[in-house]
């Protein structure tokens, strides 16, 4: 028997849920399918060990919007975040250190101990990344202008270019500089010393498959700074009982005001009938039918895979085959029976609660990336080490811990022909011994490994290309042309059919703002719908 329901969501990652949430709320009949045991999509928490767990995928809690956490009322079921005390530790190669965060005095203290001038110039760039950081924020939670829809797009980009225009003309261009600009370019035009430049750096290849040298970089590096913990702006803290505890709680919260959450129903095809989508064909046979169809996967996975190409506009097909994706990204989950102790910090201290970041330079990263473009990965890649047990017990058995290491240099695809398959051990290896080489007896302290190359990200999750962000977050694949330009506002190219996850504006990470963003324009348009159906 088919059933039929208001909207149909592919997908039970978090933006899926939030978008359920909004339409729920709004009185839709809303079911969500999720093709894994669990619901989360990247979002969860797993054991990995018997005794060990840990966040699978995302890891970190920063960007989640502040608008979703009230309105969803996650804090009252239980979503708690504790701030990290400082941001990054970075060990350097003379034995040396930096620590970044912990307040404006620390930091510049930090830098004073590498250079005088960076210290003294660190008010002003904190003050022009919160400046732009601020446009961002305010068009997090609206709609891109939608290229072809005349006076509405046009009337739509003046409210949102009112910003950018009413910044001062200095304002603007570093706007420009951050958009634009090569991570290395914008950060030589700021600071002198290797370990500051790296500091700040990390965040333009976090999830882009890039060097700091790319041009446009920069605008990754801001991507990483809109987000808030606990009120405090570019704060970023550690989800208690892991990542998965926010796709859980708000699991509970959709499900309490009517929503159908379907685990192990993969997709396997939108049903596309008179040029509009009318449901969906899971892979056991059945249809689930919906006025509305939102997918929270990836352009390339929706387009690509689930849908026939006879159904989609000539050049939408070929502008989606040429939509970037691959974050370069290899993740891996280790249990440990001791905290490891870095040979330029000996002992247990606040850096092992901050982000570990085991790339000491922009030139060390733009290695790395040449490495992984000749080699496929990189014998010395950037890894950030995470250790969640030291403030969540929950995690790991008394007296052992379980870290996060996110890695980055590792291509979507190998050259010649090799498979991640035959690869991801010594891969595993490698970044083991990375970390190594920081804090020694490290490698002898791994109890186990969960290892996600970016093959087994796709094949998990769904990430092709392994891509975190669902794309890349290049110029040509952001706002009004994410993921393709006329299909900026989370509608696709077929009536019925839209999409709410990280493959659209605002991007990657754990924000809910794709979810919620795409939930305003369903209900925009069945009400629009709604009023032309009372008419006939």
């Amino acid at each position: 028997m088919t059933k039929s329901y208001d909207a149909v969501i592919i997908g039970g990652g978090h933006n899926g849920l939030v978008c359920a949430f909004y339409l729920a709320r709004a009185g839709y009949k809303v079911r969500i399918l999720e093709r894994r045991n669990v619901v989360g999509g990247a979002t969860v928490t797993e054991e990995f060990h018997p005794g060990f767990r840990n966040s699978t995928a995302s890891y970190t809690v920063s960007l989640l919007n502040p608008k979703v956490i009230a309105d969803m009322k996650l804090a009252d079921h239980g979503y708690r975040v504790i701030e990290r005390p400082i941001s990054n530790f970075l060990p350097q190669p003379d034995g040396s250190y930096l620590k970044l965060g912990g307040g404006l005095e620390r930091t510049q203290a930090e830098f004073a101990r590498f250079s005088a001038k960076d210290a003294a110039a660190l008010p002003a760039y904190y003050a022009t990344l919160e400046v732009v950081a601020d446009v961002l924020r305010d068009m997090v939670l609206k709609s891109p202008p939608n290229v072809g829809d005349g006076l509405s797009m046009i009337v739509d980009a003046l409210k949102q270019g009112r910003r950018i225009a009413g910044l001062s003309i200095e304002q603007q261009r570093d706007a420009l500089d951050l958009f634009t600009k090569s991570a290395r370019s914008f950060l030589d035009s700021w600071f002198e010393s290797d370990a500051v430049k790296a500091a700040f750096g990390f965040d333009a290849v976090v999830g882009n498959y890039a060097s700091p040298d790319t041009p446009g970089s920069a605008y990754v590096l801001l991507h990483h700074v809109f987000g808030e913990v606990n009120g405090k702006k570019g704060a970023w803290g550690h989800c208690v009982g892991g990542m998965g505890a926010i796709t859980q709680i708000m699991a509970r919260v959709v499900t309490t005001i009517g929503v159908e959450i379907s685990l192990e129903a993969p997709v396997d095809r939108v049903l596309v009938d008179g040029a509009r989508a009318v449901g969906v064909r899971l892979e056991s046979g059945e249809e689930v039918m919906g006025k509305a169809v939102i997918a929270n996967v990836g352009p390339k996975l929706l387009y690509e895979q689930m849908m026939a190409p006879a159904d989609l506009p000539a050049d939408f097909v070929k502008r989606i085959r040429a939509f970037k994706a691959g974050s370069g990204t290899f993740r891996m989950n280790v249990a440990l029976s001791a905290l490891p102790d870095f040979t330029c910090l000996p002992g247990v201290g606040e850096h092992h609660q901050s982000g570990i970041i085991l790339a000491p330079t922009l030139d060390y990263m733009d290695r790395a990336f040449m490495d992984a473009k000749r080699d496929g990965w990189s014998k010395a890649p950037i890894v950030e080490m995470l250790i969640p047990s030291i403030v969540d017990a929950s995690l790991a058995p008394e007296g052992c811990h379980v870290a996060s290491l996110f890695c980055q240099q590792f291509a979507p695809e190998l050259p010649d022909g090799r498979s991640w398959d035959d690869e991801r051990e010594a891969a595993a290896d490698c970044i083991i011994a990375t970390v190594e080489m920081a804090a020694p007896g490290f490698a002898s302290g791994v109890i186990a490994r969960q290892i996600h190359s970016p093959l087994d990200l796709e094949r998990k999750f769904g990430l092709v290309g392994g891509d975190i962000m669902h794309g890349l977050l290049s110029l040509d694949q952001m706002w009004a042309a994410r993921p393709v330009l006329g299909h900026g506002a989370y509608r696709g190219p077929v009536k019925g059919l839209y999409m709410c996850g990280a493959g659209t504006h605002p991007g990657g990470g754990v924000t809910g703002a794709p979810g919620h963003n795409a939930a305003r324009e369903v209900l925009r348009d069945g009400a629009v719908f709604g009023r032309l159906w009372r008419r006939r």
